[in-house]
């Protein structure tokens, strides 16, 4: 018994009509009668009752169309089901990323990817520059954002875009784009950062950018949670340099001037890793990524 030859047979019992079922089907009237005797056969039981002015269901047909269509009904979802994680429309998707990109690329790709996949069930993770390749690895997160590129041979990134640092002072601070001649400007001023020991690219860009300006800054808070910085240095409690895409939160308390310097954004993946879903999402963050080139 085959999958086809139900078909057939639920077809029929609808239609009831050999001529409009083979239609129906693309299938011709002989094969169709071939095809349900066939089923008859193989179940010992008569389907239908033929005359020559019409078809009805025996008592046992009956009894089968009501156990098949519903099964049926079933099957045709779970093949749905099954080519939909096949295309990589369906599934899930752990991703990591660092909390600059939580307001204005994360939140950008997150609603393009609910569009265009809304099965996909996507689970953020916010972890530390130290365990991100780990995590990835370890097959606990498939996809990470990051400032730094993987080290790891197992893994590949590709750099998306690259942009600002820029230093964020309290919204009543005097410093302003137009008056604002260099960090020289807040040498004496009480710094809110990640950690200076971090040995990241990211954390060795920071250090650079006080070497080059001959500063040896006043490290008052530590901190590697952007958004902790920024409502500390809207409380006036010191002054911070961070990615200029924290300013997509659009802080009213905080003042962003661009600095001279800048920082990128990768996305890392294991490199052998074929998953549709995860292939899917690449090409979702690179055309989101390009929106981003030019901001």
């Amino acid at each position: 018994m085959e999958l086809q030859q139900i078909k057939y047979f639920l077809t029929l019992a609808q239609e009831l009509h050999f001529w409009n079922t083979a239609e129906k089907m693309f299938i011709t009237q002989s094969a169709l009668s071939r095809q349900i005797k066939a089923l008859e056969d193989e179940l010992g039981v008569q389907l239908f009752e033929r005359s020559k002015r019409k078809v009805k269901l025996t008592e046992a047909g009956v009894f089968l169309r009501d156990q098949w269509l519903p099964l049926m009904e079933d099957i045709d979802r779970i093949h749905r089901q099954a080519r939909k994680i096949q295309e990589g429309a369906y599934g899930s998707i752990n991703i990591g990323y660092p909390g600059s990109i939580s307001y204005g690329f994360l939140p950008t790709l997150i609603a393009s990817i609910a569009q265009t996949y809304p099965e996909l069930k996507v689970e953020l993770i916010e972890p530390t520059d130290i365990s991100f390749e780990q995590l990835l690895l370890n097959y606990q997160m498939d996809l990470a954002f990051r400032r730094d590129p993987a080290e790891n041979p197992a893994l590949q990134s590709i750099c998306l875009y690259s942009e600002h640092f820029s230093l964020v002072v309290p919204a009543h601070h005097p410093l302003q784009e137009h008056n604002f001649q260099g960090l020289q400007d807040v040498k004496d001023e009480k710094f809110i950062l990640s950690g200076l020991q971090h040995k990241t690219i990211y954390v060795t860009k920071l250090r650079q950018i006080f070497h080059d300006y001959g500063i040896h800054p006043n490290v008052h808070i530590e901190s590697d949670f952007g958004a902790m910085i920024l409502s500390l240095v809207a409380r006036g409690l010191g002054i911070s340099i961070l990615p200029s895409s924290y300013a997509f939160s659009r802080h009213p308390e905080v003042r962003f001037i661009n600095l001279p310097y800048k920082v990128n954004l990768y996305v890392t993946w294991r490199r052998e890793d074929t998953s549709p879903v995860i292939q899917n999402v690449l090409k979702q963050v690179q055309q989101i990524a390009m929106k981003f080139k030019t901001t």
